[in-house]
């Protein structure tokens, strides 16, 4: 029996839509069995020019967005930055109406650009570091260093607690003076941290610390001939850091942080 064909010559089965992944080398190798959203396998689709769209059948009887989906979607472009393979990774949730699509609206439209970012992400992983205060150590650090939080201190823990009232906005004044002490070690202290990973890599991107204790929070672009120098870079600055700072590496990543937002 023939295979149905779709006007213009596609095959019936090329209609289903697509969910998208990320892009990278046309004739790239996928890592065996990656399956994607709902376990479907995932395929390379290309256009005959030098990037190809990562993808998977988009499953059809419910919406995107349960949290197994973003976790199929991490995995694919883990799987992909683990086997070595260069890959500009899309945000969650992109999809194309079939593989013709894909081929035309995605690919053809976008090789030159595509081309592009593949080039300056070859060889290359992205690592975050991320530090975090040890609370106690900071506090007393601010303590020992600013005169008047220690005196403003020492006067509240002397207070009886019946005559605690009496002395609110004594508390809320100190909770201040700390929080500034804190925030002038956190612009110090990032600096530092920075300055110590950057050294060994090609590019980083820092995002606003999302508590009080958080110090840093910094992507970076390293070569894959450089990963050992900044692991050891970030090992170092643990070592002289670690009673007042937890530092943290996470990655390789898939490298969100260095794909131009165009």
């Amino acid at each position: 029996m023939s295979t149905p064909q779709t006007p213009g010559g596609s095959e019936a089965g090329d209609r289903i839509p697509q969910y998208v992944y990320g892009v990278t080398r046309s004739g790239a190798s996928l890592p065996p069995d990656l399956a994607g959203l709902d376990d479907r396998p995932v395929s390379l689709i290309e256009d005959g020019g030098s990037a190809a769209a990562v993808v998977s059948d988009l499953p059809a009887d419910r919406a995107l967005g349960e949290r197994a989906d973003l976790v199929a979607h991490q995995r694919v472009l883990n799987a992909l930055v683990d086997a070595g393979t260069v890959v500009l990774p899309f945000r969650f949730g992109a999809a194309l109406a079939d593989r013709g699509a894909v081929e035309k609206e995605l690919l053809a439209d976008n090789s030159e650009r595509f081309e592009q970012v593949l080039d300056q992400l070859e060889g290359r992983v992205e690592l975050r570091v991320k530090g975090t205060y040890v609370e106690d150590a900071v506090l007393r650090e601010i303590m020992q260093n600013d005169p008047e939080v220690a005196e403003l201190s020492q006067r509240l823990r002397e207070v009886p607690a019946d005559a605690a009232d009496a002395v609110y906005y004594d508390r809320v004044r100190l909770g201040e003076l700390i929080a500034q002490s804190m925030q002038r070690l956190r612009e110090n202290d990032e600096q530092v941290l920075l300055d110590g990973a950057a050294s060994a890599a090609e590019a980083f991107t820092r995002k606003t610390p999302a508590r009080e204790e958080d110090v840093l929070d910094a992507s970076f672009l390293v070569r894959a001939d450089r990963r050992a120098a900044f692991e050891e870079a970030v090992e170092k600055l643990g070592q002289q850091h670690g009673d007042r700072i937890r530092i943290r590496l996470i990655g390789p990543l898939p490298p969100y942080d260095f794909v131009p937002e165009a």
